[in-house]
């Protein structure tokens, strides 16, 4: 008789499943790019469609051929900068040692923070010089913002913090000081072919149960107390629950990062990549946009941060050659 081998459900990798602080994701880490441009920007997840493209893989099966590829809209309005940072070494980890402000404002911005009425940005950014020459300064990154009325999308700016890529400090700063008080197109940090991570917090799906949670089985028909439950909390030594096992508790509303997901198409005419009657729970796409292959984390209208791939292929971008994009109606699928 073999032995008999029944492996764990469910993934122990993300535990503790927990809801994310914040529907605005953060991020850890960040690429080291000596090219002087924001390391990511943010947008805005539309929905799904597909794309006919000629397979430029030189070891796939296919290559050469046309094939059929699920892709993921991401509608990208210009963010605004309206600040920047100096970071220096702390006790623990980087910590702010200057932060300037721009001397204007895009609009609903002041619903989310507090504006200061009076603002000398040159005056600070002498201050930050003389740091940078004195050493202290270790990296830049600016202070970002969504623009979602441009969109005509009921929602209040979304606030997030970039580095600045650079071959060092210097560089970096000089980059971010021509970003204040400016909008920054995606155009102008990815392009097509390239690959990226997507970052964003995944569906919420409430208090769910360990049968839906963790994939255990169904008890038998008569089963005391339920069926959808664990079979046993786990044995008399040690005499407490163990943190591996399968118990009821919130599910989804998780941050995850997918890692290398290529961009087919870098677009600003939105009417180019919008479906007949609007993407479901989105509408329209009315300005710049990204394609992505696959799928990636959260429902429509989710804030979805696009970073620089810190997990950079070896293959140069070449931009994909796509021949067919489905715009056919997606209500009821």
């Amino acid at each position: 008789m073999p032995k008999e081998h029944k492996p764990r459900r469910g993934s122990l990798a993300f535990s503790p499943r927990v809801r994310a602080a914040s529907p605005i994701p953060h991020v850890r880490s960040w690429p080291d790019i000596p090219t002087p441009c924001m390391l990511g920007i943010g947008g805005y997840k539309v929905g799904m469609t597909h794309v006919l493209m000629i397979d430029d893989r030189k070891t796939s099966l296919t290559a050469g051929q046309t094939i059929a590829v699920p892709v993921t809209v991401v509608e990208v309005p210009p963010v605004f900068v309206f600040g920047l940072r100096a970071y220096g070494e702390g006790e623990r980890g980087l910590k702010v040692m200057k932060e300037v402000w721009s001397k204007t404002f895009p609009k609903y911005l002041d619903r989310v923070l507090k504006l200061p009425k009076q603002n000398d940005p040159e005056k600070k950014l002498e201050e930050i010089d003389k740091l940078v020459e004195e050493g202290k300064i270790q990296e830049i990154r600016v202070l970002c913002c969504t623009q979602p009325y441009l969109i005509k999308l009921k929602k209040t700016p979304d606030i997030f913090e970039v580095p600045v890529g650079g071959s060092n400090v210097k560089e970096k700063l000089e980059t971010a000081k021509k970003m204040i008080g400016k909008e920054v197109r995606v155009s102008e940090i990815f392009k097509a072919g390239e690959y990226i991570d997507v970052i964003a917090i995944t569906k919420g799906k409430g208090f769910q149960g360990p049968v839906k949670r963790w994939g255990v089985k169904i008890l038998p028909r008569k089963t005391e107390g339920g069926r959808r439950q664990v079979g046993t909390l786990g044995p008399w030594h040690p005499a407490k629950v163990m943190w591996t096992v399968p118990q009821a508790g919130q599910m989804g509303y998780h941050q995850r990062t997918e890692y290398n997901k290529r961009i087919l198409k870098i677009g600003e005419d939105g009417g180019e990549i919008t479906v007949k009657g609007g993407y479901l729970r989105y509408g329209p796409v009315t300005s710049d946009y990204v394609v992505i292959a696959g799928s990636i984390p959260g429902p429509s209208k989710r804030f979805v941060l696009l970073r620089k791939a810190i997990r950079m292929p070896v293959q140069s971008p070449v931009a994909p050659t796509i021949t067919y994009i489905s715009l056919s109606s997606k209500q009821g699928k």
